[in-house]
């Protein structure tokens, strides 16, 4: 599993399927015409921690989660251990 800290994204996400507030607030789940699914929580201001699980079998259907949380990169230490 690759991850990574990154800013709120600007590149286009999918079709998304759940609630976007331009700017402020996404939340819900998205999918890429390259077939990249994703998981997306993120809220504007805080990191954004995105994680590649495409080649985990137990990854819930998603290929991608973006989950905001103050402690992004804190998360991300824990996960690569």
């Amino acid at each position: 599993m690759a991850s990574e800290v990154t800013e709120w994204p600007s590149e286009f996400l999918g079709l998304r399927t759940g609630l976007n507030i331009p700017g402020r607030r996404r939340l819900g789940t998205y999918r890429h015409p390259n077939g990249t699914r994703r998981l997306v929580a993120m809220k504007a201001g805080e990191p954004v921690l995105r994680n590649r699980l495409a080649d985990i079998p137990e990854s819930g259907g998603f290929d991608e989660p973006l989950i905001s949380t103050p402690n992004a990169a804190e998360v991300e230490a824990e996960l690569r251990g």
